[in-house]
């Protein structure tokens, strides 16, 4: 039974194999059949489609060639700007003139011109820069190798343009330009000159005309009397409408002058006010008009009773009122056009003046001082002046009771020992002209010495004459000062809290003294003073001028360009045996002195001749006045010339010298600049040059002066370069083409 039934299991399995396989053969061939069926229609749809996607695809492709094509067309049209087209826009120059209105100017038409020729950005200030002459140029030269060739090849004109301003437009220069704002007044300028001028400089005073209302009130005082009047600032909204108005008065005025029209006083004439009642028109003397004589009381033609003498109203004939205030007479105002008043009683436009002056007194503190000389200064009572110490410095003082602060000149504000701060306001100082200065600087916390006893004091630094400080009724009230005008003198209350008499200097006539006198005057305490007088209006020859030089420029550099080169003489120092390293301290110096030595240190260290130094040996440095006026730094190196063993180089006699120039007529003084510093010291003595300074320790590299075998050393070097020409063209040759052949022949 087994059997049986897995027989007929697998014919049941054959017979579902039989039919699956069937099945599917007829779905192949009813597939087969659809497909033949629609195989056309299929194919022609796809075909359809595929063209329909490839003309889309061609038309936007067609479309973005056209854009290129087009695009690089117009790029050519639009090419580079290059420096031809853009000097074509006529670009202006810029001397490098310290002018804040000219660096503007010339800033404004360089921005210009770059929209105007379409520059490209990183062109400009390779452009820009090829304007720059003079200073300017010099001023782009220092910068450009500070800054370094990588950074400017990527500079911006933003970036160029913020040390650019910073240089040609110091604070110093528009604190000038807000002082002239402050002083501007019309003269004999036209209102379009004046306008012109108020407007550039208006550009840096902003902190002074914050609003249009500031602008129209400081305008109007510009302008001359003749034109402010009947212009009334008050109606005009802008200052463009009341520059409108000005230049509008002034075509007025021009044509009333050509006209005749122009007042008596404006031409000139004068009229006494003594002389009034005796004033006649000279073309109706003696006539009568209309038959009416002359008034025998007041000489007037009138009819009726005269008036003159008697007390009233000559218009209405009632006492009481003058005829000013007659109510018959009425007054209108030019204002408000309302009647009652007139225009300098208009309530309105008093209103307005209030509110002007009360918003100029906020924006600024206000002084006052006027300055006179030092023979005023003597021969007025009120003042008292002399020489006092400002911060241990001698300076001229003036205690002048007409200034509300007090002020230093600004030569001696520059000082080390003057802190110089900004004000949190600035402050416009009257002077005696009516001039006013706006200042923008103090210095705090200054020591006066008045016969030993300090007293603090805050001055403020401008331009000042004679005096080089001024004291005001600021300090002097602080200090409870009292001046006697009889006896010239200010009586003070010292920090300690006693008095203090000063006497101030009396007006004497000057008187010559013997130097024996001199010299008993300084021996007992007495002031002296040296004065150092020198030529400024000298001119020296240029080296083009001179014959013979001018063909040698290369021999006469400006500078020395570094450290000389080697040669067959160097310096060198020979110590005695047993000698230890000597060091002292430095010297004391005047702040002349001082600043002159960091400017030599610093000058040397630049050219390589010095070295900072560690070396056991230390001089002291002094300055020494050379016959230009110059400063020479000298070591004083006689400890280290005591252990030095001397030279014994022969130098030349001068009465051997003068021998040789017997009948010659023709000379030329060649004279060596730093000629010690063409010379080297030899590596090992390099230590033993050494000198100490304030600003360090450093040592010589070539020959200093004020070492012992300095000069037989330069004697030695010039005898061997000059050997060959000796006793031939050097000092003796007497005839002019040999002096010039000899004269080549050393440059």
């Amino acid at each position: 039974m087994a059997d049986a039934r897995n027989i007929n299991d697998d014919n049941d399995d054959n017979n579902n194999v039989a039919r699956q396989e069937a099945f599917e053969n007829r779905v192949t061939e009813v597939a087969e059949g659809v497909m033949q069926a629609n195989l056309p229609r299929l194919a022609q749809e796809v075909e359809s489609r595929v063209l329909g996607v490839v003309d889309a695809m061609m038309t936007s492709k067609f479309e973005e060639w056209k854009e290129l094509i087009e695009g690089s067309k117009s790029r050519g049209k639009e090419r580079r700007c290059t420096y031809k087209d853009f000097m074509a826009c006529h670009p202006t120059t810029y001397d490098g003139k310290i002018d804040p209105v000219e660096c503007q100017r010339w800033i404004s038409n360089i921005e210009a011109v770059f929209i105007r020729s379409r520059c490209d950005k990183e062109d400009q200030v390779m452009f820009a820069t090829g304007l720059l002459t003079h200073q300017a140029k010099d001023w782009w030269d220092a910068h450009s190798k500070e800054v370094g060739e990588d950074r400017l090849q990527v500079m911006t004109w933003q970036e160029f343009k913020g040390p650019f301003m910073r240089y040609h437009c110091p604070q110093s220069a528009i604190d000038k330009i807000q002082e002239d704002f402050l002083r501007l007044r019309q003269k004999n300028e036209s209102v379009n000159e004046i306008a012109n001028n108020f407007m550039d400089k208006m550009k840096f005073c902003g902190e002074l005309v914050t609003t249009e209302r500031m602008k129209i009130s400081r305008f109007y005082g510009v302008l001359k009397a003749e034109v402010r009047e009947f212009i009334t600032p008050s109606k005009c909204e802008t200052l463009e409408e009341l520059i409108d108005l000005a230049r509008d008065r002034e075509i007025e005025i021009k044509r009333q002058e050509e006209r005749g029209e122009k007042r008596p006083s404006e031409k000139g004439a004068s009229f006494s006010p003594s002389k009034k009642g005796k004033f006649q028109d000279q073309g109706r003397k003696g006539k009568s008009k209309g038959g009416i004589t002359p008034c025998k009381t007041c000489g007037k033609l009138h009819t009726g009773e005269c008036l003159l003498g008697k007390k009233g109203c000559f218009k209405c004939g009632k006492e009481g009122h003058s005829s000013y205030q007659c109510p018959d007479n009425p007054k209108t105002c030019f204002n408000c056009f309302e009647k009652g008043h007139i225009k300098s009683e208009c309530p309105k436009l008093q209103q307005g003046s209030k509110k002007e002056d009360k918003k100029q007194e906020g924006s600024r503190a206000k002084g006052r001082m006027f300055q006179i000389t030092s023979e005023e200064a003597k021969s007025q009572p009120n003042v008292v002046s002399g020489i006092f110490l400002i911060n241990s410095i001698p300076v001229y003082v003036l205690f002048d009771t007409g200034a509300t602060m007090s002020f230093i000149s600004s030569e001696i504000a520059q000082h080390p020992s003057f802190k110089i701060e900004r004000m949190s306001m600035p402050l416009e100082v009257e002077i005696a002209d009516s001039k006013s200065y706006l200042l923008h600087e103090i210095c705090k916390n200054c020591k006066l010495t008045i016969e030993d006893e300090e007293f603090a004091i805050d001055l403020i630094p401008m331009i000042l004459g004679e005096f080089k400080v001024i004291v005001g009724m600021d300090w002097m009230s602080q200090n409870h000062a009292e001046i006697k005008c009889e006896a010239k003198s200010i009586l003070l209350q010292t920090p300690s809290g006693r008095r203090l008499n000063v006497q101030g200097e009396r007006k004497m006539e000057a008187r010559l003294c013997t130097l024996v006198q001199a010299t008993k005057y300084v021996l007992n305490g007495s002031r002296a003073y040296l004065a150092y007088v020198i030529n400024t209006q000298q001119s020296f020859p240029k080296l083009e001028d001179v014959i013979v030089v001018n063909e040698f420029p290369d021999v006469f550099p400006e500078e020395l360009p570094g450290l000389p080169p080697e040669r067959e003489v160097e310096f060198n120092i020979e110590l005695n045996p047993g000698a230890k390293p000597v060091a002292k301290a430095p010297y004391r110096l005047a702040p002349t002195e001082m600043r002159e030595l960091m400017t030599q240190i610093q000058d040397l260290l630049d050219k390589g001749f010095i070295r900072p130094s560690v070396s056991p040996w230390g001089a002291p440095v002094l300055f020494v006045k050379k016959k230009d006026g110059s400063m020479r730094m000298c070591i004083d190196y006689r400890e280290l010339n005591k252990l030095t063993i001397k030279n014994r180089y022969p130098l030349p006699r001068i009465d051997d010298l003068f021998d040789q120039l017997q009948g010659a007529s023709w000379f030329s003084k060649i004279d060596l600049r730093s000629g010690y510093h063409q010379v080297r010291v030899r590596e090992e003595d390099i230590p033993k040059t050494a000198f100490r300074t304030r600003y360090g320790h450093y040592e010589f590299l070539v020959m200093s002066f004020g070492l012992t075998n300095a000069s037989t050393a330069f004697m030695d070097l010039m005898n061997r370069v000059c050997r060959p020409m000796l006793d031939r063209s050097v000092i003796v040759p007497h005839h002019p083409e040999r002096h010039r052949s000899g004269s080549d022949t050393i440059l």
